[in-house]
């Protein structure tokens, strides 16, 4: 999601990972950062420990950006499967 995302947008995009028993020390805790798993946008936690659709990251780019939100398009079940 984040590669197309940021080709898409003028953004840079700062993926972290790391095993799970490193986001759970007090050095980690010292960064003041959001628990893991995390999507941050400039300086707003987006989402703090759960899962964000791809749709809800690209609205945050584009209000951090300054541009108009992007539409949530519907598709049915044959065009998704089609690819329409």
């Amino acid at each position: 999601m984040m590669p197309r995302l940021g080709g898409k947008y003028d953004v840079d995009i700062t993926v972290t990972s790391k095993p799970k028993d490193e986001y759970q020390t007090d050095e980690y805790f010292d960064l003041d950062l959001p628990v893991a798993p995390a999507v941050m946008v400039g300086d707003e936690v987006v989402v703090e420990g759960a899962d964000i659709s791809e749709h809800e990251v690209e609205v945050c780019i584009c209000r951090h950006l300054g541009l108009p939100e992007p539409h949530l398009e519907k598709k049915g079940l044959l065009n998704r499967i089609l690819g329409k």
